[in-house]
């Protein structure tokens, strides 16, 4: 045991030094998976906003304007909710949760609130403007890591595996 080794505490060694078991990279289908759940939640709740929206309409179009708006801004606080603080704290959204995969920091730590925001806000847009390649690294490269991995320092590994 090194002299680093020996300075770390339960709380600051790795997930998978405390579990004992191997860290295996999640495969990108898993991947896509997780991210089409977490995007079918948000704009379910944006269709269902429009639908009620269209429907309240008829008549009064101020009152179709405030639920369309009102959906806008509940799809919001979700997808800050979904993306930012569960993954902040659990290394999971709920595509994530469903899929079986995790969020964790390259060196294996939690990723915290921080850098899920810089994952999903600022790596995802970049990521997609990139035509979409950020999001197809994960195919393509050993490490299993996209441009918005690359960007927050993390990566996304299968939950419980040894």
């Amino acid at each position: 045991m090194t002299a680093a080794q020996g300075l770390t505490s339960p709380q600051t060694r790795s997930r998978a030094a405390r579990e004992g078991g191997k860290r295996l990279r999640a495969p990108f289908s898993l991947r896509c998976g997780a991210l089409l759940i977490d995007y079918i939640a948000l704009a379910a709740i944006v269709v269902f906003g429009t639908l009620i929206a269209r429907m309240l309409g008829g008549g009064g179009r101020s009152a179709g304007n405030s639920a369309e708006t009102f959906s806008i801004v509940i799809a919001v606080v979700v997808a800050v909710i979904d993306l930012g603080v569960l993954p902040g704290f659990t290394g999971r959204t709920l595509g994530k949760w469903a899929t079986g995969l995790r969020i964790e920091r390259y060196d294996g730590q939690d990723i915290g609130i921080g850098r899920a925001v810089l994952r999903h806000f600022v790596g995802y847009p970049l990521s997609f403007m990139l035509f979409g390649i950020g999001f197809l690294l994960p195919a393509v490269t050993s490490q299993g890591r996209g441009l918005h991995d690359i960007i927050a320092g993390t990566i996304v590994v299968r939950e419980g595996t040894l």
